[in-house]
């Protein structure tokens, strides 16, 4: 399959939107890539706590909570329906994930990604993929590192090697608690990647970067928590 992202020049509300076209097959696909709007919180829920084991289930104020804070909150869309959702996070946010707290104890600097959830009709098809273009071009302007965990199970080998293609590597696994309480507990393989175009694009601009249509923007300031202007 072959895929090539063009992002188009976004809309008066400030929203930027990406358009990944992709061929499956012989046939046309366009997945567009946006910022989630409020008002798609519950579908959004409905998605992760219907995903299965690989994905922590949510309630609906952690859900909210997400949409407050989250530097990188965006939904798929494929035929106008919802097709999945990432959700990631600055290495310098107020983030209680606990693996989060683990890349942070040995990691100065990196984009998290808390959670990719496709839905299950569109799996296979390039969503994720076309997610982690979009998500990576937005990284590699202003983190050296992007980081994110595999669950170990018996069905991680699909998720393994869909990192490994990516250019992730393991750096190390983490036992984290699932109930707080450490009655439950999931081990994790610990992932990151090198972006390599994040030197460059540090010594030539900074934290000053180009004010161009292509040029993702955080939804929010990490430091601060507040949101910028996403067409809610």
């Amino acid at each position: 399959m072959a895929a090539t992202q063009v992002v188009r020049p976004a809309p008066a509300s400030g929203t930027r939107v990406a358009h990944i076209v992709s061929k499956h097959r012989g046939s046309g696909m366009s997945i567009v890539i946006r910022d989630v709007r409020e008002h798609e919180l519950d579908s959004v829920l409905a998605l992760n706590n219907a995903a299965g084991s690989a994905i922590l289930p949510l309630d609906a104020a952690r859900m909210r909570r997400f949409h407050a804070e989250a530097e990188y909150f965006r939904v798929a869309e494929r035929d106008g329906a919802m097709a999945g959702f990432l959700v990631g996070f600055g290495s310098d946010a107020r983030h209680d994930s606990d693996n989060f707290r683990w890349f942070r104890e040995r990691h100065a600097s990196f984009f998290y990604i808390d959670r990719i959830v496709v839905a299950s009709r569109r799996r296979g098809g390039g969503v994720g993929r076309a997610f982690y273009a979009d998500v990576q071009s937005y990284a590699e302007l202003r983190y050296p590192q992007l980081a994110c965990e595999v669950f170990l199970e018996q069905d991680s080998d699909p998720a393994l090697l869909f990192h490994g293609s990516f250019g992730f590597r393991e750096i190390g696994q983490h036992v984290m608690q699932v109930d707080g309480e450490g009655a439950s507990t999931r081990r994790a393989a610990m992932l990151m990647k090198e972006l390599c175009s994040y030197p460059w694009v540090r010594d030539t601009y900074g934290k000053q970067l180009p004010h161009e249509a292509w040029v993702p923007m955080p939804r929010v300031d990490a430091g601060a928590g507040q949101h910028r202007a996403t067409g809610t």
